[in-house]
């Protein structure tokens, strides 16, 4: 028989706090892709070089990003790294492991990119005395990034989403760390996990609005 009996007005005393863990969970999601963004440009043009390798340095963070477990990626950083002496904190642990695991699919997805830029666009570009480095800069990279920006919008809602993981290794100030601490004094399960669960859902869905918006600013032309 259903006997619980729900406790809002106790869990709406603690939406502050997880409100403030909402923070450091965009927070560590768009750093995360900030470094991710980065590294996978240069996994990319590393992915195009005649040296082998770099090139299989690139292709093996790739294949070891988009085919093992983001939980696995934190752990390693996390308890794995101990092991050898080289501790980090709860925090770097999950930004080091989104980071990985964001510059993995970035980097696929950044190499379908470059093959939509037509093969002239770089021949043009020399033809005009420029170098490869700005060519690259201000040629290729600007056509990449417009091709792929719906991708890297639906990458930091995955990113905002793995934050949860933090978690599993001791982190405490996120939303879902905050959720879990208020859950275990209180009990109160639902309540807690069902406005964590919320404000999840806001942040995403606000990361798709301002993606739209401004993707109709950048490339309406």
């Amino acid at each position: 028989m259903f006997d619980y009996t729900f406790h809002w007005h106790t869990a709406l005393k603690a939406l502050p706090d997880m409100l403030g863990g909402a923070w450091v969970t965009l927070e560590t999601a768009a750093l995360s892709m900030i470094f991710g963004v980065l590294i996978a440009l240069l996994l990319t043009v590393m992915r195009q070089m005649h040296n082998p390798l770099l090139r299989h340095f690139a292709n093996t963070w790739v294949s070891i990003a988009r085919n093992t477990p983001s939980l696995f990626q934190i752990y390693i950083l996390y308890f794995g790294l101990g092991t050898f002496g080289l501790h980090v904190s709860s925090w770097v642990a999950l930004l080091a492991g989104i980071t990985f695991n964001n510059a993995g699919y970035l980097a696929e997805n950044f190499r379908g990119g470059l093959k939509a830029v037509p093969d002239t666009q770089m021949r043009a570009a020399r033809s005009l005395g420029m170098s490869a480095f700005q060519a690259y800069r201000m040629i290729i990279v600007p056509q990449l990034l417009r091709i792929v920006f719906h991708p890297l919008s639906n990458q930091m809602v995955w990113a905002v989403l793995m934050t949860s993981l933090g978690v599993i290794v001791g982190l405490n100030n996120d939303l879902t760390g905050v959720t879990q601490d208020y859950n275990v004094k209180t009990f109160r399960t639902f309540e807690y996990f069902a406005m964590a669960a919320v404000l999840y859902y806001l942040i995403a869905k606000t990361i798709v609005l301002a993606a739209r918006l401004m993707a109709w600013r950048l490339f309406r032309y």
